[in-house]
């Protein structure tokens, strides 16, 4: 899994975007069903002339399609509009469904990950209580959960035992939706000369977080990738640490304590 992702959110000119954050490098794209914009993204990977084997595409599941049948059936659909064999990553978008659902979901995605149609099963928005339902059923442990992380909301419990349990913690909204007029974070994009962004992709980076930037505007997506050439010193990460206002500080809708 290349360890930054190239978000499509709410992104209404998906395919040229996509185009662009190759070119600009990425090789990791993360989208949804929800998103209505799978097929967008599929005609990208065939324009781009990338082989597919060197791209990294995720979708995921909501909670309205959960369900057995209905994933293993969502899987299929979801195959047809990228027009993909596999998918790389497929998550659970969120756990909103209930715990009898939300396993019967992700025991269909185990389905679908040993017929060869998904490479990697994992889930989103999902706080300890859920993980640990999939522990308790007995069923391997997700190899990602995606959940929004970020200097101001740090889930640290959440990612303390996503880290004990080796899943992978990927990072929606890094860059906190624009709103990094922070004093503190503009104070280390001053020190080290750097846009606002790049240094909370950096933050998410060096933390061992895969971020997931987004944006449609093609010198935004080239910046937010050009993030390999600087490293934070300990001092930043640390000053940049202390400004967590815990669920307080989410920016989406952070489902994390469902039901």
């Amino acid at each position: 899994m290349p360890l930054l992702g190239f978000g499509v959110y709410q992104n209404y000119n998906t395919k040229p975007s996509v185009l662009e954050a190759f070119q600009a490098g990425y090789r990791h794209i993360d989208s949804a069903q929800a998103y209505r914009n799978e097929g967008a993204v599929g005609e990208a990977v065939r324009e781009s002339g990338i082989p597919r084997e060197e791209l990294f595409i995720t979708t995921k599941c909501t909670s309205k399609t959960h369900g057995y049948d209905s994933t293993l059936k969502g899987v299929e659909e979801s195959l047809a509009r990228f027009s993909f064999d596999y998918i790389d990553l497929f998550l659970i978008h969120d756990p909103l469904s209930g715990a009898e659902r939300r396993l019967d979901t992700y025991r269909a995605l185990l389905d679908a990950q040993k017929a060869g149609k998904i490479r990697t099963v994992g889930v989103s928005n999902y706080g300890i209580k859920h993980l640990d339902e999939i522990k308790t059923a007995g069923l391997p442990m997700p190899s990602v959960n995606q959940i929004e992380v970020h200097p101001l909301c740090q889930q640290r419990p959440i990612v303390e035992y996503c880290r004990a349990h080796a899943i992978v913690v990927q990072a929606y909204c890094p860059i906190i939706r624009g709103q990094m007029g922070h004093l503190a974070i503009q104070a280390v994009a001053n020190k080290y000369g750097r846009d606002p962004a790049q240094i909370l992709i950096r933050w998410s980076l060096q933390n061992g977080f895969v971020p997931l930037p987004k944006s449609s505007t093609p010198s935004r997506i080239h910046s937010n990738a050009a993030v390999y050439d600087f490293e934070l010193g300990p001092e930043d990460m640390e000053q940049l640490g202390t400004l967590d206002l815990g669920k307080a500080g989410a920016v989406s809708w952070n489902p994390v304590d469902a039901a």
